[in-house]
């Protein structure tokens, strides 16, 4: 019998999202090791905004929860993204030689904006809506994770990586960050026990969504999507000029 029947069903409802991330062209060239560096960069530096606000998420969720265990357990989720995930990626920033001045400077692409967005519009919806809603975060990493592992030591075994890529693989597809998502698991399974059946529809739409944008992120990053700039505004034609 299944200990976690909600949250698996919410898994189940986006199926065809997390199957598709787990055999994402972005993920597949960090494995062999095509992947271009200047891509993994531009992941790295947008994961890092996102994980700004995606702390600040687990921070509002915990002043909402009616229980101080949760809470306690939600502000420790957004610490372990502070030290851990940024602390990763801090790592990279300094082998890369870039300046805080200059990461600074760098500002949410449009589909990280889009990501934080929702999320915290999820949170501002209801604890339980977004408690979901930050789920995928946890859980599909750590399936991607899990699987590139299972890859790395297979099919891309001989395969020449940028070592930022090992340790990305190393974190998330480890023993300590499979831990944090049973108990964030938990955590949602639990609220969505002790909800009425509109409420867990919304929970499994927010965790849909959520599993989506995981998948728009990476293309975002192989895309190296940006805002649109625009050329020096033409000045506009009189009509007296035209009739002349």
């Amino acid at each position: 019998m299944d200990a976690m029947p909600h949250t698996s069903a919410m898994w189940a409802a986006a199926d065809a999202s997390v199957r598709a991330s787990a055999k994402h062209p972005f993920l597949l060239a960090m494995l062999d090791g095509t992947l271009p560096p200047a891509k993994f960069e531009y992941y790295i530096r947008q994961d890092s905004k996102y994980l700004l606000d995606f702390g600040l998420a687990l921070r509002r969720l915990a002043a909402l929860a009616g229980d101080e265990e949760e809470a306690l357990a939600l502000n420790n989720f957004a610490d372990g993204a502070d030290i851990a995930e940024r602390s990763l990626h801090a790592s990279f920033f300094t082998a890369w030689g870039l300046s805080e001045d200059s990461l600074a400077k760098d500002e949410q692409a449009p589909t990280t904006l889009a990501y934080t967005s929702f999320l915290l519009r999820c949170v501002a919806d209801g604890y339980r809506e977004g408690l979901a809603a930050l789920l995928p975060c946890f859980w599909v990493y750590h399936d991607v994770g899990v699987k590139m592992l299972e890859l790395r030591a297979t099919t891309y075994r001989d395969a020449t990586r940028a070592p930022q890529l090992d340790a990305w693989i190393d974190m998330y597809g480890g023993d300590a960050f499979a831990d944090a998502v049973k108990r964030y698991r938990g955590l949602v399974e639990k609220a969505a026990a002790g909800a009425d059946d509109a409420t867990r529809a919304r929970m499994t739409y927010n965790f849909h969504r959520a599993c989506d944008l995981e998948w728009m992120f990476w293309k975002a990053a192989l895309d190296e999507t940006r805002w649109p700039t625009y050329a020096s505004a033409v000045p506009m034609v009189s009509m007296d000029s035209m009739d002349a």
